[in-house]
């Protein structure tokens, strides 16, 4: 299946770093496919975002959006709600996000012991 037409694999509450923390300088997109990186990894992943009721997000701002991360086979059975990852832009973090929703049962962290 092609990215363009997947599913979102899980809705997070995302917040962009203003630029004088070392966010970006300009709006980000709905669209925009920074880098994930989740704490557990030290793989980081392109996460494409769809913003839910906006087209853009400023530096400083909090959006929630859908996710589709590229590579989800690489992490299954590892995202929980709750769980926190950067969002970055080669080696400069522009924010963090928070999963609040898993949509990609696949990814879903087993919770049996």
């Amino acid at each position: 299946m092609s990215f363009e037409t997947r599913t979102p694999d899980f809705v997070a509450e995302l917040k962009y770093r203003t630029t004088e923390e070392g966010g970006r300088r300009t709006p980000a997109s709905s669209g925009y496919r920074p880098q994930v990186k989740f704490p557990f990894s030290k793989m980081t992943t392109s996460g494409q975002q769809k913003f839910i009721g906006r087209d853009s997000v400023k530096p400083g701002e909090t959006v929630k959006a859908e996710i589709m991360i590229l590579s989800p086979q690489f992490f299954e059975n590892m995202l929980e709600i709750g769980m926190e990852f950067e969002i970055g832009e080669g080696p400069t973090v522009v924010g963090t996000g928070k999963i609040i929703e898993i949509i990609n049962d696949d990814l879903k962290k087993n919770q049996q012991g």
